[in-house]
């Protein structure tokens, strides 16, 4: 049995323009500058503590927690509305599913967030596992999410895929030991996947159907 392991953000769905308004809300309630949309490709991927610590001026790393709750408020509210399901991520989750391959999701979004979105895009009949950031265990490149998973399924390492669009998935996939398949309709760029040591490139979600089958 093969078991395919998702990111989420920039991978399944592309969530750019929801986090950005949650994110740019934030800094504009604490009387902060704003961001363009095309800065967050690379201020996310790293979890929710990174990107507040990114948005938040050098000077103004004190209003942290206060920057966590407005995020977190405004976001809870806020994370349908532009947020979208990848072309083509549908019928490789049921092409997956349907030749005996397992899904899994591995996320640095906080893990009730994680979950609600999976679940609303997606339902419930997909993933087996839905992972995201908890309280006490280290984001993603630390393997540990991985091994939560791969424990939970009793997957072998030679079986699975760490599959996502940022050099933290594929540092995560390395660091747990397992293949990885670098996704190009996400965040980054193919010169990021390729030189995080990527094993494969898919151009599109289809081309991961070939690539663990």
């Amino acid at each position: 049995m093969k078991f395919a392991i998702f990111d989420l953000d920039g991978t399944l769905v592309n969530s750019l323009a929801d986090i950005a308004e949650a994110t740019n809300y934030t800094m504009s309630e604490l009387g902060l500058p704003r961001y363009e949309l095309s800065e967050f490709n690379y201020m996310v991927g790293d979890g929710l503590k990174m990107l507040i610590e990114r948005a938040l001026p050098h000077d103004k790393q004190h209003l942290y927690d206060k920057a966590v709750e407005l995020y977190n408020s405004y976001y809870g509210s806020h994370y349908t509305v532009k947020t979208k399901v990848y072309d083509g991520i549908p019928e490789l989750l049921e092409g997956l599913r349907s030749r005996g391959v397992t899904l899994a999701v591995a996320s640095n979004k906080t893990d009730y967030f994680t979950t609600d979105v999976i679940s609303h895009y997606f339902g419930n009949e997909y993933f087996k596992i839905v992972q995201g950031k908890s309280e006490g265990r280290p984001v993603k490149p630390d393997p540990a999410i991985i091994s939560v998973i791969m424990e939970k399924l009793h997957a072998d390492k030679k079986d699975c895929y760490m599959i996502g669009d940022t050099k933290i998935d594929i540092q995560t996939g390395k660091n747990a030991g397992i293949k990885t398949i670098g996704c190009l309709w996400g965040f980054r760029t193919r010169e990021e996947l390729e030189a995080a040591g990527a094993d494969l490139i898919a151009e599109k979600p289809s081309d991961i159907i070939d690539m663990i089958i």
